[in-house]
């Protein structure tokens, strides 16, 4: 099964460590995710550049509303998300509480949602049109 892990950062925390921390740890990470890879864990993944150059969209008032900057104001920032393969909840838990990016911030873990026969019925819907 597949889950979703999305990896939180609390960017000014980042912005303070030194150039050498800052490169061990995504060292370390990169290490893991090769071990991920190897062991057929790892589907995909990327890093996201940091909140202040981020666009929301909002509906409002029966039209798209634009705004600048994350979602929500907290000190912690989506920082990335990583796709894993896992047999259960619980594997994905143990295989992403060795990841070393759970040091710079919390981890989301959540089940990805298998959308093919919902996809294939509007599919079906739409071709009647």
């Amino acid at each position: 099964m597949k889950y979703i892990c999305l990896g939180y950062i609390e960017e000014k925390k980042w912005e303070t460590m030194s150039e050498s921390e800052r490169n061990a740890m995504m060292d370390e990470c990169f290490t893991y995710d090769e071990v991920l890879r190897k062991n057929g864990h790892f589907v995909g993944g990327e890093a996201l550049q940091g909140a202040r150059n981020a666009t929301t969209l909002r509906w409002k008032n029966g039209k798209v509303s634009i705004t600048d900057g994350p979602y929500a104001e907290t000190k912690e920032q989506l920082g990335g998300i990583l796709v894993l393969e896992a047999r259960d909840l619980n594997h994905a838990i143990q295989l992403m509480s060795r990841h070393p990016g759970v040091k710079a911030g919390p981890f989301e873990i959540r089940p990805a949602e298998d959308l093919s026969a919902l996809v294939a019925e509007s599919e079906r819907r739409r071709s009647k049109t």
